[in-house]
């Protein structure tokens, strides 16, 4: 099976940035799209931003269009989350997920690997 394991989160004030990583290891990280998920206290999951196999399509929430950038670097089995002009309302727990397909998801039943998640704290 695929392990997955985030690191990069923490506390930063609004208009800050931070890079969110998720390193891969177990079967071919090149095969599977990717995926970021995001969960605040009482809310449900919420979908934040998808990638294909190849790199070659990206998908991402109305609500970080233009602050966020998904990323993979296939080399090094890692995918990454640059977090740019964050807002308190990005507060959340982020989980990386990875689907036994090629193609980019953006439901979070599509995913079959869940990481453990990081911390993500916006402060005002």
């Amino acid at each position: 099976q695929v392990q997955l394991v985030e690191s990069g989160g923490g506390l930063v004030q609004a208009g800050g940035s931070l890079r969110l990583s998720c390193a891969a290891s177990g079967r071919t990280f090149s095969s599977y799209a990717m995926g970021w998920f995001r969960q605040a206290p009482g809310k449900e999951r919420e979908f934040v931003a998808t990638i294909s196999w190849s790199g070659g399509i990206r998908y991402y929430a109305d609500s970080v269009k233009g602050r966020f950038t998904i990323s993979r670097d296939n080399v090094k089995n890692t995918v990454y989350l640059q977090m740019n002009s964050l807002k308190p309302e990005d507060t959340a727990v982020y989980r990386c997920a990875a689907r036994m397909n090629t193609y980019a998801s953006r439901n979070s039943f599509d995913y079959n690997y869940w990481g453990q998640g990081t911390q993500v704290t916006v402060s005002s």
